[in-house]
């Protein structure tokens, strides 16, 4: 386990003294737990929030979900491919509005939920909090990024 930076109360630059570190070191530590349980089902992280959004409501477009995921369609778009191309969605034009790109669940793709479907436990397990504890950062950490979004320098 690594030593945690020394925080510095003179001019705030240490990495203790910083948030952003702290969320983007816990983003590291979620992707270290989050590998092998996803390397289980062969996708990566990005795929499996993709797929969580599917599952959770099937038939988006693809700027609904690059809108919940916080992605540009930059970065969206190579990973829709992807997972087409291992049979999980379908894209196509929605029917009443040509402009827009819609993405389905496959069989195999609704099949797969189930092979993932012990992941959320796992990692809870591995935070070791209690859920009150959980729900209370996360909250925290929904707020802050919604202020940065919301920030206009």
């Amino acid at each position: 386990m690594a030593e945690r930076p020394e925080v510095m109360t003179g001019d705030g630059l240490a990495l203790g003294d910083f948030l952003c570190f702290s969320i983007y070191s816990a983003g590291h530590a979620f992707n270290q737990a989050y590998r092998p349980l996803l390397d289980e089902i062969g996708l990566t992280y990005p795929q499996y929030l993709l797929m969580v959004a599917l599952w959770s409501k099937d038939e988006q477009t693809v700027k609904a979900l690059g809108q919940a995921l916080y992605l540009e369609s930059n970065t969206l778009t190579p990973m829709l491919k992807r997972l087409e191309g291992l049979g999980y969605i379908v894209r196509a034009r929605d029917p009443e509005d040509e402009r827009q790109l819609r993405v389905c669940l496959t069989d195999q793709g609704r099949a797969l939920r189930a092979r993932a479907a012990a992941i959320p436990a796992c990692i809870l397990d591995a935070l070791g909090l209690p859920l009150d504890d959980l729900k209370k950062i996360q909250d925290g950490i929904s707020a802050v990024r919604d202020h940065l979004l919301a920030h206009k320098p």
